[in-house]
């Protein structure tokens, strides 16, 4: 099973990845966690890639999940080709990278986007502010939504957020042993309206009450 976690800087998909391997791991699952190798380029280069460098990337990305996959029951990866394509603003459906990402992301079991409902964390690097999250988080849905691919948004601090996306996972792959009854959350009635401003206020709100 591969699973994709999607989403704007500093929506917790790092953070996320490692808890839910933890938990499958503690159910006798061989899960494996393929990090975000566009932040690991930008670390060792110092900047952000010249479109070009873009593709290359991608396919390392994807090249490294692959490989995982062959040694492990589950697979969760850090982001995907399609993050790469969407933070390089090469979304045009006849670009190389553009199409390989929309073919790669059809091969996940799972896709999650990250809600937007944790605080914004400055990096030094690859985040420009708080502000650029909800144009990505938007440019993440529109762009599923139009080829048609199917996610799940998860939201909530901390263990909440490993308990939405464990339910998730259950709910794709029953008897996989990902989520137990008891951990399973409260779901939104409106988690898949795909309308990023109205679930971030009913958050906001729910947080502030």
């Amino acid at each position: 099973m591969k699973i994709a976690l999607l989403g704007a800087e500093s929506t917790g998909k790092t953070r996320l990845s490692h808890a839910l391997a933890e938990r499958l791991r503690e159910r006798g699952l061989r899960v494996a966690v393929v990090a975000e190798v566009l932040r690991e380029w930008c670390e060792r280069e110092g900047r952000m890639p010249r479109p070009e460098e873009q593709l290359p990337i991608a396919q390392e990305q994807e090249r490294r999940v692959d490989q995982a996959a062959a040694g492990a029951g589950i697979v969760i990866a850090d982001t995907t080709a399609l993050m790469v394509a969407i933070h390089g603003a090469l979304l045009f459906p006849d670009h190389p990278l553009y199409r390989f990402a929309v073919e790669r992301q059809r091969g996940y079991d799972l896709t999650l986007v990250m809600g937007l409902d944790l605080p914004w964390v400055a990096d030094g690097l690859q985040r420009a502010g708080a502000h650029a999250r909800e144009p990505v988080d938007a440019l993440v849905r529109e762009l599923l939504g139009r080829e048609k691919i199917a996610y799940t948004v998860v939201y909530g601090q901390g263990a909440q957020r490993a308990c939405a996306a464990l339910a998730a996972i259950d709910a794709t792959a029953p008897g996989r042993g990902a989520a137990a009854p008891e951990h399973r959350p409260w779901q939104w009635s409106c988690a898949h309206c795909g309308d990023a401003s109205c679930e971030h206020r009913l958050f906001t709100r729910f947080r502030q009450g």
